[in-house]
């Protein structure tokens, strides 16, 4: 299905949108770019996609075009109208909330096996995807995860074992999903540029280590790269029993946190 819409560009003169700094946000007005955002899961035609922080509706044009039925949470008001258009113009295929997406349970706004797309606000991007990330039910709601961060941050993200980008990050989005860089998008591409380049990730849950929960990995690995420059013997004294389940793991404790890989942090928190 398609419908003819007028240019971002008009449509956000025309309603008086600009990018606000405090909520994090940048416009994306490129289409093509778009279309290749919302292609990176996979068909979606009939397919249920939550997307946070639409803005002037950029990236939920182009997924409703590819056929899917979405529903957005945007905190700015300013861009309901513009959001609005695109209802009238996709007839039951959009479903749009006024609210904080930080307060907002997966369940509350995605069918089960749906898929999460979004340009995240800066200002809140990482803590809404370790939201998504933790949950002590696995598989998650979601079959997938398409997020833009800037680049620093998704490098974090696919980091391996032993990188300076490797960190807590890296281990609660690997130890039970397969993460990806889907594609670069040069700072050129938003309305106003920032001052950083970002990327789009793309996740997918894979099983679960038995013997071990979300939590007790949160914090484990909160304590470790707490003090990331540190031995373990030191940094693990945060949690109790900390250096207890270390040494029931074997690990050298003389280590730092960055050394370890997933599957020793899933093993040092199996033994906790």
């Amino acid at each position: 299905m398609t419908a003819k819409l007028p240019p971002l560009r008009e449509v956000i003169a025309r309603h008086g949108l600009t990018a606000n700094k405090a909520l994090g946000q940048n416009f994306l007005l490129d289409e093509q770019l778009l279309d290749r955002i919302a292609a990176v899961p996979g068909d979606l035609a009939g397919q249920s996609v939550y997307e946070v922080g639409p803005g002037p509706g950029g990236l939920t044009r182009a997924l409703l075009r590819a056929g899917a039925n979405v529903t957005v949470v945007e905190r700015d008001r300013r861009c309901l109208p513009a959001l609005a258009e695109l209802e009238s113009a996709f007839p039951g295929m959009l479903r749009i909330i006024e609210g904080d997406a930080l307060t907002i349970a997966p369940q509350d706004v995605l069918a089960e096996g749906g898929h999460i797309v979004s340009n995240l606000p800066y200002n809140v991007g990482s803590a809404l995807f370790v939201k998504w990330l933790t949950g002590e039910a696995w598989p998650p709601r979601w079959a997938s995860l398409t997020l833009m961060f800037q680049r620093e941050v998704a490098d974090r993200i696919v980091a391996a074992p032993g990188s300076d980008a490797y960190g807590r990050l890296s281990i609660l989005t690997q130890w039970r999903s397969a993460a990806r860089i889907a594609m670069p998008v040069h700072r050129s591409a938003f309305t106003p540029p920032p001052k950083v380049m970002s990327a789009v990730i793309h996740i997918t849950p894979i099983a679960q280590p038995e013997g071990v929960n979300a939590s007790t990995l949160e914090a484990i690995t909160g304590a470790a790269f707490g003090q990331r420059r540190k031995m373990l013997r030191q940094s693990l004294k945060a949690l109790p029993d900390g250096l207890a389940a270390l040494g029931a793991t074997g690990i050298d404790n003389a280590r730092r946190a960055e050394t370890l890989s997933i599957a020793e942090f899933v093993a040092l928190a199996r033994a906790y």
